[in-house]
C-alpha cells in the first residue's frame, strides 16, 4: 500500500504560526496605537543610556551601526504595518540619542585636571553659593593667566576666611590644592566627575587663607541669593533652611540631621523645586487673576479670562523656574505646566501621558546627560505613575464625585491620596535603591500629612509674608510659617526614627536596575492586558536584589578606607578616625545601617601601628587579609614574609614587587586602574568602580591594563 503524502509540511506549519503571531502583534499595536508615541522618549533615552554604559568609541559606533542596521532591515517588512514603523522609528531614535549625548560631551564638556596640584591662583568669580549649614561657600572661579588649568574651578571657602567684596565679577587671589573632580569611591557610588564634566568644572579644592580681593564684585547678588538671605534672616528657629529651600530651591542652609530625616521619611522631594511647587504657584496665580478680572463687568463678559489667566500663570511659572536655578525637575515641571495651560486654553484634556512624554523629550534633547541622574529618573517616574493611576477607569470611578456625606467623601479622598503615595513609593523604590542603596517604606503615610501641610499652609504663609515684607508687616506670618515647618520636621524625624523607615540593599548592577525600569515602563505605558507582562522583569529584578550577596570587603578608590564584614553581620573599618563622609559612603554601598566599629577591636585582628592582619570566613574557607595603616616604610623582608602568608593585601601606597600575596594585591597602582573595589568572598567575585578601557572624557585613563584575576582565584 502506497503512503499518502503529508498534507502539511513542518515548514508550512511554522509559517502559518509565524503569520498568526505577526497578525496578533499587529492587532495589538493597532489597539495600542494611541500609546505608541509615549515610547519616543524611551527610544531616545535608550541611545543616551547606551553611550553612558558602553565604555569606548568603538562600541559607541557599533551601537549606532547596529541600531541603523535594524531600522534598515525593518524596511524589508511588509509596508503599512505598525511593527515596521515602530522598529524603524525606534532604531533611528536610539541612534540619534547616542549621537546626541556623544556630540554634547565632545563640544560642551570640560576635561578634568590631570593630577593634583598645589598652586597660587588668580581668577574671576563666576558665582558664589552659600552653605550656611556647613559654614562655607562654594565659589566658581575662572582662572586668569593659567592656560594649563581647566576653564572653571570650584573651590570651598570657609566663612571665617571670606573677605568683603567676593561676589560675581570679583577677581581674587588665593592658594589652594586642586584635585580632579572625584570619581565614585566605590562601585555604584555617586559620580561627581561625570556631573562636573558637563557643568564645565575641571577641578575642585579648598581655599587656604588668606584671600586677596584684587577687584571687588562688579554686580550685587542675584535675586535668588537676595531672597535666600532675606528668608534666613526673617524665619526664626531651625526651620529657616527649609523655608529658604521651599522658596528658592537652595538647600545649603538645612541642617544635616534635618536633611537626613527628610530623606529617610520620604519627604525630601518637598525640598526640591519640582511639580508640587510649580503647580501650586501657577494655580495660585491663575486663581488670583481670575478673581481679579471677574471684578470687572466688561472683563467678565467680553474677555477670554481663562486664556489671560493661563498666560499669567505661564509667565509666573517661567519666572519661578529661572529664579530657582532651572534645575531638571523644575524645567520638566515648567514645560509640563506650559503644555497643560496650552491644552486648557484650547479646551482640551491636557493631563495625559503624552504631556509627560513631551516634557521628557524636551529635557532629553536639551540636557541628555540628565538621564543618568536620579533627579530626572525619579521626577518622571513619579509623574508617569500618578498619571497612569489617574487614567485607570477603576481609580477614576473611585474618586468620581457622588452624593454622599462629608465624612465618606473625606475618607475616600484620603484613601485616594494614600493609594497614589503607595504607587509612587513602589515606582521610586528601584531608582532609590540603585542610586542611594536605600528606599523609603513609610513615605506614603508621611506625605499624607506633609504634602497638604506644605502646599496649603507653609507655602501660602511664605508667599503672604514675602508680600507683606514690602511694607514691613510680614513678621507674624513668618512666625506662623516657622511653626508650620516645625510640625513638618516633627513628622519627618518621627517617621525617620522608625526601624521600618527605609530598606537597605548593597550596590546593584545596571542590569538589575534596567530590568526593573523596563518592566515598570511596560506596565505603565500600555493599556491592554499585555501590560502585565512587565511584571516578569520587575519580579526578576526584585529577586536579584533580595538575593544579591553582601560584599565582604570594601576598598575605597584611594585605598585609605577599607571595611570588612564581620561574622555577626556587622561592619568594621580600618581607620577608626575616618570622617563622616567616608563612613556614610561605605555603609550605604554595603547596605548597612548600623555603627561601623574599629577593625582593631575585632578578636580575629592583629594590628601594629603600620600593619593590620585579619582573618575572614567566606566560601567555606578562611581568608587572611593584610592591610597597611601608615605611611612608614616597612622593611622589605618583613613585608615579603607577611604578604606570602596573606591571601589579599590592600595598601594606599605602591607596594614593592617582593610583596606577593597568594591571590590579590591591591595597591595604589592597581587602584588607579580599577577604582574602588568590592569583594565577595562567598562567590569569588570582585567588582570595580571603573573599567580599564573606559574612554568617557571625565574618566582618568590608566597607563596599562591591570592584571586579570580569574574567578577561581578569589
Amino acid at each position: 500500500m502506497a503512503f499518502e503524502p503529508r498534507q502539511t509540511s513542518v515548514v508550512s506549519s511554522a509559517r502559518g504560526k509565524a503569520a498568526r503571531i505577526w497578525r496578533g502583534v499587529e492587532l495589538w499595536l493597532e489597539e495600542e496605537r494611541e500609546r505608541l508615541p509615549l515610547w519616543v522618549p524611551v527610544a531616545l533615552a535608550a541611545g543616551i543610556a547606551a553611550w553612558f554604559l558602553l565604555p569606548n568609541r568603538l562600541e559607541w559606533l557599533a551601537f549606532c551601526c547596529v541600531t541603523l542596521a535594524v531600522a534598515c532591515a525593518a524596511l524589508l517588512l511588509p509596508p503599512g504595518g505598525r511593527v515596521r514603523q515602530a522598529i524603524v522609528v525606534g532604531g533611528i531614535l536610539a541612534c540619534a540619542g547616542c549621537l546626541l549625548v556623544w556630540g554634547k560631551a565632545t563640544i560642551v564638556g570640560s576635561p578634568p585636571l590631570d593630577r593634583p596640584a598645589f598652586i597660587s591662583l588668580k581668577g574671576e568669580v563666576r558665582s558664589v553659593e552659600r552653605l550656611p549649614a556647613q559654614h562655607m561657600s562654594r565659589v566658581l572661579v575662572r582662572p586668569v593667566g593659567v592656560p594649563a588649568l581647566p576653564p572653571l574651578v570650584r573651590v570651598n571657602l570657609d566663612d571665617a576666611s571670606m573677605p568683603p567684596g567676593v561676589g560675581e565679577g570679583a577677581i581674587i587671589a588665593f592658594r589652594t590644592r586642586l584635585m580632579p573632580p572625584a570619581p565614585p569611591s566605590l562601585p555604584g557610588g555617586y559620580d561627581f566627575a561625570r556631573r562636573a564634566y558637563f557643568e564645565g568644572v575641571g577641578a575642585t579644592g579648598r581655599v587656604l587663607p588668606p584671600v586677596t580681593v584684587l577687584r571687588p564684585a562688579t554686580a550685587g547678588p542675584r535675586l535668588r541669593a537676595r531672597l535666600f538671605e532675606h528668608i534666613l534672616e526673617r524665619v526664626p528657629g531651625q526651620g529657616a533652611g527649609i523655608a529658604a529651600a521651599l522658596a528658592t530651591g537652595d538647600q545649603g542652609a538645612i541642617a544635616q540631621a534635618d536633611a537626613e530625616a527628610m530623606r529617610r521619611s520620604g519627604l525630601a522631594h518637598l525640598l526640591s523645586i519640582s511639580g508640587l511647587h510649580v503647580t501650586a504657584l501657577i494655580a495660585a496665580v491663575i486663581f488670583l487673576l481670575m478673581r481679579m478680572m471677574a471684578l470687572s463687568r466688561r472683563a467678565a463678559l467680553d474677555w477670554p479670562l481663562m486664556l489671560l489667566a493661563a498666560g499669567g500663570g505661564a509667565l509666573a511659572g517661567i519666572g519661578y523656574t529661572l529664579l530657582t536655578g532651572a534645575e531638571v525637575p523644575t524645567v520638566r515641571s515648567c514645560v509640563a505646566a506650559l503644555l497643560v495651560l496650552g491644552g486648557l486654553a484650547m479646551g482640551r484634556d491636557a493631563i495625559t501621558l503624552r504631556l509627560v512624554a513631551a516634557g521628557a523629550l524636551v529635557v532629553l534633547i536639551l540636557w541628555p546627560e540628565a538621564l543618568v541622574g536620579p533627579s530626572f529618573q525619579m521626577s518622571f517616574a513619579a509623574v508617569i505613575a500618578l498619571v497612569s493611576l489617574g487614567e485607570h477607569p477603576a481609580f477614576r470611578a473611585f474618586l468620581a464625585p457622588r452624593d454622599e456625606g462629608v465624612g465618606r467623601r473625606i475618607g475616600r479622598n484620603l484613601a485616594g491620596m494614600l493609594a497614589t503615595g503607595l504607587v509612587v513609593e513602589l515606582v521610586l523604590a528601584p531608582i532609590a535603591l540603585f542610586h542611594f542603596h536605600k528606599a523609603g517604606m513609610l513615605g506614603s503615610m508621611a506625605n499624607l500629612v506633609a504634602i497638604p501641610l506644605t502646599t496649603l499652609v507653609v507655602m501660602p504663609l511664605e508667599a503672604t509674608a514675602l508680600l507683606l515684607d514690602l511694607g514691613g508687616w510680614g513678621a507674624p506670618f513668618w512666625w506662623l510659617a516657622a511653626r508650620s515647618i516645625d510640625l513638618l520636621l516633627l513628622i519627618a524625624h518621627g517617621v525617620a526614627s522608625s526601624p521600618w523607615a527605609v530598606v537597605l540593599a548593597p550596590a546593584q548592577s545596571g542590569v538589575v536596575f534596567g530590568l526593573m525600569l523596563l518592566g515598570m515602563l511596560w506596565c505603565l505605558l500600555w493599556r491592554s492586558r499585555w501590560r502585565w507582562a512587565g511584571l516578569m522583569p520587575v519580579t526578576t529584578g526584585v529577586m536579584m536584589v533580595l538575593t544579591s550577596p553582601m560584599p565582604a570587603i570594601l576598598i575605597s578608590g584611594d585605598g585609605r578606607h577599607v571595611a570588612v564584614r564581620t561574622a555577626d553581620g556587622g561592619m568594621a573599618m580600618l581607620r577608626a578616625r575616618a570622617g563622616g563622609y567616608a563612613r556614610d559612603v561605605i555603609a550605604e554601598s554595603a547596605g548597612y545601617d548600623g555603627t561601623l566599629q574599629a577593625l582593631t577591636a575585632l578578636p580575629q585582628a592583629r594590628c601594629s601601628p603600620d600593619l593590620c592582619a585579619v582573618r575572614l570566613k567566606g566560601g567555606g574557607r578562611n581568608w587572611n587579609l593584610l592591610l597597611t595603616r601608615s605611611s612608614v616604610r616597612i622593611d622589605n623582608a618583613i613585608l615579603a614574609r607577611d604578604c606570602a602568608y596573606s591571601d589579599i593585601v590592600v595598601s594606599d601606597r605602591r607596594l614593592p614587587g617582593a610583596c606577593r600575596p597568594r591571590w590579590l594585591k591591591v595597591d595604589r597602582r592597581f587602584l588607579a586602574r580599577t577604582g574602588g573595589l568590592t569583594i565577595d568572598l562567598d562567590h569569588g567575585t570582585m567588582r570595580s568602580a571603573k573599567a580599564w578601557h573606559d574612554e568617557h572624557p571625565w574618566v582618568a585613563r590608566p597607563s596599562s591594563r591591570p592584571r586579570e584575576y580569574r574567578k577561581h582565584q578569589l
